[in-house]
């Protein structure tokens, strides 16, 4: 009797602890996300001073006209961006997949540098290059008397923010292009097609998932980008405005929320939409990840012009940290091409005074990290490799998390948590661990699509055959599972940990002095005057150098734990 009733008592301590690990990781995203993204809604439907229901907020939103041409000027900037990322994105991902090119692995890699640098950072240096007495602008006007508006008004911002997130489009698409089955193409060539229109007839609509998740991603994050409008002077868009009414009005203002609401259902609409234009549609192919499309040799004459139309892109997209660069060893530079001459001392001013933003950014982006890998892990092995019910629900809630824009977590949380006070009365929501909690839930998404997919590639046979050689359910998670996801695990927190060093928006609205503000935040507030953008721009050539030494390093430990795993030869 007691040999049937040990295994079952076993057993049900396992569910036990599964569900108390359900009911922990709910708690956390209803109280850090669901909750503080509810009240923000909550709030734009009902009365001022009643608490009743109403639409009033809402009329009164679009019955002004600044609200008006904000939201229209948001969609045309994330629009527009849409298309200026494609035009950049496109080339690259099809030269580089399609086509015998030397040095494509480089160019992905240098396509990828854009995404670990705040776009505000890379808006100032593009001032300097393209702005009205810019290096660009300058050169045009002393050789042909013309000049370009690149970063006039509205256009600045989608010039800096295409160029910003346009790798979002180029590794989607890059990736699509690499699953696409080749008896497809060679099935069209056999039927007549080639060179464009094969492209635009087969290969690209095959791609189509691909470019529609960038896409989708470019336009969310340019729709809810607070600094970049900011920093170039463009008030009249939606995130400008919501930040703008609740720092100079106040939290008791309904039109902060309204706009956050907005946000939030403009977001979720975009996801939705490309969602919705894949339904009922087939792309799968029969070789799925089999070999992918043929590359071709290019002759003389194409190679050329392949060469250039890279090479052009990507000093485009590599212009604002060229710029960072010489502005933070510039002494003067204004109405000028170059720089007037060069020195350290913006180096040596950054590192003698803001050292404590490289410490906060440390601690604040690996705790965030750290905590986005265990929550993604946690959820990962509940909907995996259990059967509870509302696991799945875990899976949705966390992803939710990237329709819901920094600067509404940040006025949610201060709504939220404002009136929560330590026993000295200090309100939780100026807490620094809140900032970390805020990063921990915008960069949560990332993390646990990484963990997802290395738990998806570890077979349930390997911990069954633990288990039936003895090893009880947490060895087997800490002996088989743990060490066989550690490459998922890292690049889950390196992927959250570099998005987390440069994230503005939710710390914009959540730091309460300078001693507790990260790297973004220094930056931001450098960059607000002409006297501080040399600091800033050294600041900002340390950021990246920062995120990219962390992302190199991780790499390298990925690769050598899949080599000791026998995973990679």
């Amino acid at each position: 009797m007691a040999d049937i009733s040990l295994p079952q008592a076993k057993a049900g301590r396992r569910v036990s602890g599964l569900v108390l690990l359900m009911l922990g990781i709910a708690a956390f995203l209803a109280i850090f996300l669901l909750i503080p993204a509810g009240t923000v809604i909550y709030v734009a439907f009902t009365e001022k001073g009643t608490g009743a229901f109403t639409l009033v907020n809402f009329v009164d939103f679009f019955s002004n006209d600044l609200f008006k041409r904000s939201f229209a000027n948001s969609l045309y900037v994330s629009a527009m961006s849409v298309v200026w990322a494609s035009i950049f994105a496109l080339p690259l991902a099809v030269i580089t997949t399609r086509f015998e090119f030397r040095g494509s692995v480089l160019i992905q890699t240098l396509g990828f540098l854009p995404l670990i640098m705040p776009p505000f950072v890379g808006a100032v240096a593009m001032q300097l290059l393209f702005g009205r007495n810019g290096t660009v602008n300058l050169l045009l006007e002393q050789n042909f008397g013309i000049r370009l508006p690149f970063m006039e008004g509205l256009n600045g911002v989608i010039f800096v923010q295409s160029l910003h997130y346009f790798p979002f489009i180029l590794i989607n698409v890059s990736n699509s292009l690499r699953q696409i089955d080749s008896s497809m193409e060679e099935a069209a060539q056999n039927l007549g097609s080639s060179g464009f229109r094969l492209f635009r007839k087969i290969v690209f609509p095959l791609a189509m998932p691909g470019y529609l998740a960038g896409a989708a991603l470019v336009f969310v994050k340019v729709f809810d980008d607070l600094a970049t409008p900011l920093l170039l002077n463009v008030k009249d868009m939606l995130a400008p405005q919501a930040y703008l009414r609740v720092t100079s009005i106040g939290l008791t203002d309904p039109m902060g929320y309204v706009i956050a609401s907005i946000l939030i259902a403009v977001s979720i609409f975009a996801m939705w939409g490309s969602v919705a234009i894949m339904k009922g549609r087939d792309y799968s192919t029969v070789q799925r990840g089999g070999g992918g499309l043929a590359r071709r040799k290019l002759n003389r004459g194409e190679a050329v012009l392949a060469y250039g139309v890279v090479g052009l892109v990507l000093l485009l997209v590599l212009s604002p940290h060229i710029g960072l660069l010489l502005l933070s060893f510039a002494t003067i530079w204004s109405f000028s091409p170059m720089p007037d001459g060069y020195t350290l001392a913006h180096y040596g001013r950054v590192i003698g005074e803001s050292s404590i933003y490289i410490r906060n950014t440390l601690v604040y982006a690996s705790t965030a990290g750290l905590i986005d890998v265990v929550i993604g892990g946690g959820i990962a092995y509940l909907v995996l490799r259990t059967k509870l019910f509302g696991r799945q629900w875990l899976d949705w809630a966390a992803s939710a998390a990237l329709a819901v824009p920094g600067v509404v977590l940040g006025i949610g949380y201060l709504r939220t948590f404002y009136d929560v006070t330590l026993p000295d009365g200090t309100p939780l929501a100026t807490l620094p661990i809140m900032v970390i909690l805020a990063l921990a839930i915008r960069r949560l998404p990332y993390a646990l699509r990484a963990v997802f997919a290395a738990m998806q590639q570890i077979s349930v046979s390997l911990e069954e055959a633990a288990e039936n050689l003895g090893a009880n359910k947490s060895r087997t998670v800490r002996r088989i599972v743990l060490p066989l996801m550690l490459g998922g695990l890292l690049a889950g927190f390196v992927t959250s940990f570099a998005t987390a060093a440069v994230e503005l928006s939710a710390t914009l609205m959540l730091i309460q002095s300078t001693s507790e503000a990260p790297i973004a935040y220094g930056l931001y507030m450098f960059m607000q005057s002409p006297a501080g953008r040399g600091p800033g721009a050294a600041l900002g050539v340390i950021a990246v150098i920062l995120v990219a030494v962390c992302t190199f390093v991780s790499h390298i430990v990925i690769e050598r734990s899949q080599k000791s795993l026998g995973m990679k030869k």
